[in-house]
């Protein structure tokens, strides 16, 4: 239930501070000294005010693997990240690859309340590959999907992905690639490369992610359609990246905060934790996904939040599934790794966290700058405190987190979702409708 907000003395983009009044859902007025009788008083001072964060990449598991997370689950978890909006992706069982799958999604999210959820639709039926899925009939859903992907399997024939980027053209969607070649990865377990031939496990070379996203620029520039890259992972995917906007091609990449701060060195002590896909990489890759963050060549920030069961992890390394929670630290891995280094400031957080994902996927509502008229998505956060992250931290059903133990600057203090609190003084609020 919506109700009357004042945030009081907020650190907003652009200036020191300012009071931000909520009524009815959207921001009624920003200034100082602002007051409403009635109004819930929120003390945001020395916290800085961020447009809510969006998404673009979160595992649901709804429906089908509930015990790993329920979208209910989820979006609490994104809740405590300060996400007002995540795009589901679509490996559910059933696979989100038809109408009545992604309805169902956004059914339950609208249920659940705590943030937008956004339903990403499958590239192929069944996300095989062998043909594509009902793109047109998912598009005119009320679930209005814009993104397409076969996220944790890659559109491998180039046929099919060439059929799909000229499908999409006909609404403005896009397709989000999971570039990795099956033949190049075959019972892969980590990066290859020093650490992978010192502890004698199979590698996931680099090249298997960058021939692909190689490919599939061209692709997109030979139909004229978009093209998303997934949890881009290389010093040489930023180098392929950069190669095609300057070509002009209508491309966009993403990094995860886990490619943006961890290394394959955490393998050594097979802590399947740390097993992802793509794999945690160099320290030159870290190096160079900051950087083409940072300039620019990658777009977004996306969680590739994976919720797993702990039989799942809890495992030796090869017989453990793929995947990290990240709702809940993404906010505070940015701040370590790019704002921490000065890489980005807090408007580029605002960007590469919020606008431009929105505007990647198309979700109106969102991503918007915090101005008057605009949806109340707006979250709060302490830049100044930092903790040791710990299972507390998490709120969804899985805790498969890579930092658990570790230090972590910053805080998500508060965090509203069309107007509606979620998240108040780091709690999530447990019943919206009370």
């Amino acid at each position: 239930m919506t109700e009357t907000l004042v945030i009081a003395g907020a650190r907003m983009l652009g200036r020191d501070g300012a009071d931000i009044l909520v009524e009815d859902g959207v921001i009624a007025e920003i200034g100082s000294g602002l007051s409403r009788t009635g109004a819930r008083v929120i003390d945001a001072d020395g916290l800085v005010a961020l447009p809510g964060l969006v998404d673009l990449h979160t595992h649901l598991r709804e429906p089908g693997y509930e015990a790993s997370e329920t979208i209910l689950t989820g979006t609490r978890a994104a809740a405590a990240g300060g996400f007002t909006a995540v795009f589901a992706m679509p490996n559910t069982s059933p696979v989100a690859d038809s109408a009545g799958v992604v309805e169902q999604e956004l059914a339950l999210g609208e249920a659940a309340g705590y943030a937008t959820v956004q339903p990403i639709g499958a590239v192929t039926v069944g996300q095989k590959g062998e043909r594509l899925a009902e793109l047109g009939a998912m598009a005119n859903s009320r679930a209005k999907v814009r993104v397409f992907s076969d996220d944790g399997f890659c559109v491998f024939d180039p046929l099919i992905m060439r059929r799909a980027l000229e499908y999409v053209k006909a609404f403005g969607g896009v397709i989000a690639q999971h570039a990795q070649d099956p033949r190049l990865t075959e019972g892969a377990q980590m990066n290859e490369g020093v650490v992978s031939a010192e502890l004698g496990l199979a590698g996931w070379p680099a090249v298997a992610e960058e021939s692909i996203i190689a490919r599939d620029v061209l692709l997109a520039e030979h139909v004229g359609s978009r093209l998303h890259v997934c949890h881009l992972s290389t010093a040489g995917s930023v180098d392929i990246i950069r190669w095609a906007k300057k070509r002009g091609i209508d491309v966009t990449a993403e990094v995860t905060p886990h490619h943006l701060l961890l290394t394959d060195e955490l393998a050594r002590g097979y802590d399947a934790r740390y097993k992802v896909n793509p794999p945690l990489r160099r320290e030159e890759d870290v190096m160079a996904v900051r950087g083409g963050l940072a300039d620019g060549t990658i777009d977004i920030v996306a969680t590739d939040h994976a919720p797993h069961p702990v039989e799942s992890k809890a495992c030796e390394w090869q017989a453990a599934a793929n995947g990290m929670v990240g709702l809940e630290s993404a906010l505070r891995v940015v701040h370590q790794s790019m704002v921490q280094t000065g890489l980005l400031d807090w408007a580029d957080v605002a960007r590469v966290m919020s606008a431009t994902p929105a505007r990647i996927g198309m979700l109106e509502g969102h991503g918007t700058p915090l101005e008057v008229g605009r949806p109340a998505q707006i979250t709060l956060y302490d830049p100044s405190v930092a903790s040791t992250f710990s299972a507390a931290d998490l709120h969804g059903r899985s805790e498969n987190s890579p930092y658990l133990g570790r230090e972590l600057p910053g805080r998500v203090e508060w965090t509203i979702h069309n107007g509606v609190v979620t998240l108040a003084a780091g709690t999530v609020v447990e019943e919206l409708n009370a």
